[in-house]
């Protein structure tokens, strides 16, 4: 077992993002000082990870007045900032730098986090772990054989590795939640429409992406959600202000292990989430068994819906990316994704009508409980290799969806979603479980990942 981490006695230490602000603020450190001890810890991971895609020659300069002022983070490689390139993870296209940051990075650097540059993410997006065809993959820095998850894999080695304590990621499948259980984060997929979205995000028929962070402590995500919005909330949904601890009530909690499709969760999985469905039970919450509100046909749309991007990604290119894209440089499951699209495509009318109606019965799960306990994943990390994009594509379709079985539900339904590093394999790779909530209704989610957090606290790398 190899682990890799960079904690060590310089002005990061083991500090979260929330502790370090207030270190910067009181004076004791200096911003500079963080993001040189940040940018030094790059250095000395980045050869056994290959989690960063781009250092900017400077930080980009924090808002002075955000509660996070000088904290050093990544941004994940989909995301435009300023004069940083994005190379959305694919090789079809060489990226030059950016013209204007885009609307949620602007609200992301309102929080006055420094952006030291572009974490890694698998082609686009599209796979559950961050790998090539081409070039090296991203590691696991708990044992570096294995995935860092996807497709904020990038951003959740260097968080994990201790390089930054929080740092942007997205969600358009788990890719929030996939590499927070994989490197043992927190990681929250908010509601749809929580955050300012990005110009792919607005252009889907359905609005699977959301925008957010992964982080090593419960807090500072909740902080971060609190920062975000000072620069902007959407007036649909519920304000949540400052979520600072766990709540005084008793929830009813739905129970899932296996998922649709015929998937059944493996057995260390299991075991992970049936700990936390006890520890939730002797908090004296009521956790009670609860059916997916969807049958086996979500699995064959939502694989359509997935290849329908990656149709458009290839199709396109050209127009929304580069005049120089070449769509021959596509990796393989991008190549596949795309002719399965292309042999379904007549069922695109009903596949989008179907999906369109997820969301109406996700809201049935929460009319007898507030929130549902479920794995993230259906089975432990896998090695780096099992799901590599030159894996023949049909085998590695069938292995990413019995793989990634339980979070698209959410993104499709546009509900919160968090994972909580609250298990662990027989080989000491983190295991995540998921609570999900109703739209809206994040500062639930929160106040019980507090409650777990402050029951049995997350284990930490560099113990």
């Amino acid at each position: 077992m190899t682990r890799v981490h960079a904690f060590g006695d310089d002005a990061l230490g083991d500090h979260d993002a929330v502790a370090l602000a207030s270190l910067i603020r009181d004076g004791e450190i200096g911003a500079e000082e963080a993001a040189k001890a940040a940018a030094e810890r790059a250095l000395r991971v980045e050869p056994a990870l290959r989690a960063v895609e781009f250092t900017a020659p400077a930080p980009v300069q924090p808002v002075r007045e955000g509660p996070f002022a000088g904290v050093p983070t990544y941004v994940k490689d989909n995301t435009d900032v300023r004069g940083m390139p994005t190379g959305h993870g694919t090789a079809a296209f060489r990226a030059g730098p950016a013209r204007a940051t885009g609307a949620f990075a602007a609200q992301l650097l309102s929080t006055g986090l420094a952006a030291l540059g572009k974490s890694r993410l698998p082609e686009f997006g599209f796979n559950a772990s961050t790998e090539f065809a081409d070039a090296e993959p991203t590691r696991n820095p708990w044992h570096t054989g294995h995935s860092s998850g996807a497709s904020s894999g990038g951003a959740a080695a260097l968080v994990a590795a201790g390089v930054v304590p929080i740092a942007h990621a997205n969600d358009g499948g788990g890719s929030i939640r996939i590499p927070a259980a994989c490197c043992g984060l927190v990681g929250l997929k908010p509601s749809r429409g929580r955050h300012l979205e990005s110009p792919q995000a607005r252009s889907m028929p359905i609005k699977i992406i959301s925008e957010g962070v992964v982080s090593r402590s419960v807090r500072d995500t909740a902080a971060f959600l609190a920062a975000a919005e000072r620069h902007w909330r959407n007036p649909a949904l519920p304000p949540l202000g400052l979520v600072e601890g766990p709540a005084n009530r008793r929830l009813r909690v739905g129970l899932v292990l296996d998922s649709v499709g015929g998937v059944r969760a493996c057995a260390q999985t299991r075991a992970a989430v049936l700990d936390t469905a006890r520890a939730l039970t002797s908090m004296g919450h009521d956790v009670s068994p609860v059916r997916l509100p969807v049958d086996d046909r979500f699995v064959a749309d939502f694989t359509l819906y997935w290849g329908m991007l990656a149709f458009s990604a290839g199709a396109f290119g050209r127009w929304t990316l580069s005049r120089s894209f070449d769509a021959s440089k596509l990796d393989g499951l991008s190549v596949g994704l795309g002719r399965l699209y292309r042999r379904g495509l007549l069922r695109t009318p009903g596949m989008l009508a179907r999906l369109s109606r997820v969301r109406r019965a996700y809201a049935g799960m929460f009319v007898r409980h507030e929130v549902v306990l479920s794995p993230v994943l259906a089975h432990v990390t896998p090695l780096l290799g099992e799901l590599s994009p030159n894996v023949p594509f049909d085998e590695l379709l069938h292995r990413l969806t019995r793989y990634v079985a339980f979070t698209p539900l959410n993104n499709i339904a546009g509900a919160p979603a968090i994972s909580l590093p609250t298990g662990a394999s027989s080989d000491g790779l983190p295991i995540g479980v998921q609570i999900s909530a109703a739209h809206g209704d994040e500062r639930t989610l929160l106040e019980l990942a507090f409650a777990l957090e402050q029951d049995r606290p997350f284990r930490r790398i560099q113990d």
